[in-house]
């Protein structure tokens, strides 16, 4: 399954459905990238709407919840990491922000995306224009919900993760390359959750495979220089 979504119960269809569009989970070593699609009710705005960088967390977790009762349709879609090490980063956001795209149950008219491109509108209902918007998770409403629920989805799939693969820490850090995760992901070596072709997991699974030493230097992890033996 690579996406969902919801209709509000009710919905009068508006006559121009505007969709945002932003991910979350680029960056990280671990786990899927998500990205939401929300189409907001006009009539009925969201006040504390902002990129979800910016929200802490308690307040994206009280926002997302009401993102969903309030909206006139969202949905999630997602890409894994083996679509990420096929695809690469980039490709692989772009794949799930088609896929929330396609698990709209009301087609927008207009979709309004984060950052400088749009994924493929191929075969959406009604040819729908596509906008990139850079910086629109801060200034477009929609792209502000959708933010807010892949990084609210994604946090919380991520908890779940923790639970089978204990050891790294993915309910803390969700992934991104922090000390604690580098730190694990060095001496436990890379699980099946990471993303191979990113450099810290490549390094980790080289040396677990040569049975070298990593270490942590400036956010990065490196091989530990050989102890040299006196004579």
């Amino acid at each position: 399954m690579s996406n969902l979504s919801r209709t509000a119960p009710g919905h009068r269809r508006q006559s121009a459905a505007r969709a945002g569009v932003d991910e979350a989970g680029r960056g990280p070593l671990a786990g899927p990238v998500v990205a939401a699609a929300v189409i907001l009710r006009r009539s009925d705005p969201i006040a504390g709407l902002d990129d979800s960088k910016l929200l802490a967390p308690g307040e994206r977790e009280r926002l997302a919840p009401e993102i969903r009762a309030r909206s006139v349709a969202w949905a999630i879609g997602w890409a894994d990491v083996e679509e990420i090490a096929t695809l690469n980063i980039l490709g692989a956001t772009l794949l799930a922000m088609r896929r929330a795209l396609l698990g709209l149950s009301i087609p927008p008219t207009h979709i309004q995306v984060d950052g400088d491109r749009c994924p493929s509108l191929a075969g959406l209902a009604g040819q729908p224009r596509g906008e990139a918007v850079v910086r629109g998770d801060q200034t477009v409403p929609e792209i502000s919900a959708a933010s807010i629920l892949a990084k609210t989805y994604r946090d919380h799939w991520m908890m779940e993760f923790d639970r089978v693969y204990p050891s790294y820490g993915f309910a803390a850090h969700k992934g991104y390359a922090t000390p604690q995760h580098l730190a694990a992901l060095g001496s436990l070596g890379p699980c099946p959750l990471h993303r191979r072709g990113f450099s810290p997991v490549e390094c980790a699974a080289e040396a677990a495979l040569s049975g070298a030493t990593v270490v942590v230097v400036d956010r990065r992890l490196v091989r530990a220089a050989p102890r040299s033996h006196s004579a």
